[in-house]
């Protein structure tokens, strides 16, 4: 009978030699050749007898550290950003969008005028219709010709205020990205790690390791900085980053912003010490979105972006309510919804010191991450427990930048995504391929092993950038 006493009876009754001839876990202990896992094994003088004609060399060469099968990761892979965006079916390679009224503008509200003629008695000059201030069909129209009509008006006349009108529609394009990684494992470790002080079933654990990874790398490609699509200061741009999902801080940003970043030599052409020139050939990946840049003629393309007056290391500023409550009353004002806010640990934790100094405290909501994007739960189990500012979800990114010049006092970003109009358009999802010798084609491999790949194709698409926000530039 064996007792198990201490850790070290526990390790030898679970790892021991049992069974052996001639030696059992009590003989190994009652000569002190089993200790702790890291202790003992390798102590023992070198040719004493445990009374059995066998030195503790020999013992020691038998039973060796015991590691077990669990591998641990010492790593944050959380995928928040990815888990959260809506997934949607890819069923087309682009959309139609309206960017302008057939009357009033493309602001956020419909733009109307007195539209005196500018003499000095102050009369209105006639009704016209055409696409210029004052102009029925115009940017700016007459307040009086905007739609009120006589009785019995005619069709097509000026005067009655009743003419032919269309809006303006373009059209975005985008491509499939292809996200894959590769690996593989010979057959030989396949065969050592089922025996000796392996991990079992070494397969089934890169399977486990790179699926992850898989998905830490597409949540990385979601929040890659904005400059890095330009380049780094005194470097070229990363003329292959298009190959990945297009970033969100990409998609919610702006022609000012970039003007701003290039101004503040946060980005460059290629010469270090000198202002990006974004708009040239080497800055097309950063300014090029769904196949129109950004420009003072799409202003469609724009979000609503905070990135206070400059990118100068004077402009970085502190994170106050009122800063949040201005993006959340634009981005309303513009016609969108945000569903979910993305930032950093370091920024959800100034907001909290922000609402508990003045006794104000965030609400906590239960949400569950699905192919729609993230959504709250009622009376289940289920999701996760996480801060909420008016009732919008801040879901940590551990992963989210940190835009401005001040990199040692610089909080992250804040990400007001409207989901309904943002998402992840899936043309196959995340696949897991494997081949080789234990299936029995080595040829097709090309090695006496197996070689293994995760594959994901798809791409983020966006239908309303007015109504996705981004505050930045932030301490």
């Amino acid at each position: 009978m064996s007792y198990i006493n201490t850790m070290a009876d526990l390790e030898a009754r679970a790892y021991g030699l049992t069974g052996a001839t001639g030696f059992n876990n009590q003989l190994l202990k009652s000569n002190g050749a089993v200790a702790g896992l890291h202790a003992g094994h390798a102590g023992q003088s070198a040719g004493a007898d445990l009374g059995t004609g066998t030195t503790a060399a020999g013992i020691t060469g038998l039973y060796n550290q015991i590691y077990g099968q669990k591998v641990w990761s010492m790593l944050n892979r959380e995928v928040n950003a990815l888990s959260i965006i809506s997934k949607r079916p890819y069923t087309s390679s682009g959309w139609r969008i309206m960017t302008s009224r057939p009357t009033g503008g493309s602001g956020n509200s419909l733009a109307v005028g007195d539209n005196v003629d500018g003499s000095a008695d102050g009369v209105l000059a006639a009704l016209t219709a055409g696409t210029g201030a004052g102009e029925i069909g115009g940017t700016t129209p007459r307040a009086d010709g905007i739609g009120g009509v006589p009785e019995n008006a005619k069709l097509d006349t000026i005067a009655d205020g009743l003419v032919a009108l269309a809006p303006e529609y373009d059209t975005l394009h985008t491509s499939p990205k292809i996200v894959a990684h590769q690996f593989d494992f010979s057959e030989l470790a396949m065969e050592m790690a089922a025996i000796d002080d392996g991990i079992g079933d070494i397969r089934a654990q890169m399977r486990e390791d790179m699926g992850k990874h898989h998905a830490e790398v597409q949540n990385k490609m979601l929040t890659m900085p904005l400059e890095f699509y330009l380049g780094i200061e005194g470097s070229t741009q990363l003329s292959n980053l298009d190959r990945g999902y297009t970033s969100l801080l990409k998609v919610v940003s702006s022609k000012a912003e970039i003007d701003a970043m290039a101004a503040d030599e946060m980005l460059s052409a290629g010469t270090s010490g000198s202002p990006g020139t974004p708009d040239d050939a080497a800055g097309t990946t950063m300014t090029t979105l769904y196949g129109k840049a950004r420009s003072a003629t799409t202003g469609y393309l724009d979000a609503q972006v905070d990135f206070n007056a400059d990118y100068s290391a004077a402009g970085e500023r502190s994170l106050t309510l009122s800063v949040i409550n201005k993006m959340l009353r634009l981005l309303r004002e513009a016609g969108g919804s945000p569903k979910v806010i993305l930032t950093g640990y370091d920024t959800i934790q100034a907001l909290a010191d922000l609402l508990q100094s003045q006794e104000r405290f965030m609400d906590r909501k239960e949400i569950v991450p699905t192919v729609n994007g993230v959504r709250g739960v009622k009376g289940q189990e289920v999701g996760f427990r996480v801060s909420t500012y008016y009732d919008i979800p801040l879901i940590p990114v551990a992963s989210m930048t940190r835009t401005g010049q001040g990199a040692s006092t610089a909080i992250a970003d804040m990400l007001f995504l409207d989901t309904d109009h943002l998402w992840l358009s899936v043309m196959k999802p995340t696949q897991y391929f494997e081949d080789g010798i234990s299936n029995g084609n080595p040829f097709g491999v090309g090695s006496l092993g197996n070689k293994a790949l995760y594959r994901t194709i798809a791409e983020v698409g966006c239908s309303y950038f007015k109504g996705q926000g981004k505050i930045t530039n932030l301490k």
